[in-house]
């Protein structure tokens, strides 16, 4: 690393997007991924679109069960 860097030329908020989404990653284990990635290619839909379809599922179902509150 260099002890000092030269932002003169730098543009401030060049890759600045205020629309921007932020996804936290979500890491699978091994034995999960390889059961969705092959659901997925089963389907024909990419892993993503199951895993949040098997998501909504779930949660519609923990819903469905809860005590009113």
């Amino acid at each position: 690393m260099k002890a000092e860097y030269d932002f003169s030329k730098g543009e401030h908020g060049k890759f600045y997007k205020p629309d921007a989404v932020f996804s936290f990653p979500v890491y699978l284990e091994p034995d999960i991924d390889n059961f969705m990635n092959k659901l997925a290619n089963e389907k024909d839909i990419n892993v993503q679109e199951l895993v949040n379809e098997w998501l909504r599922v779930n949660i519609k179902l923990v819903r469905s069960v809860q005590q009113p509150s």
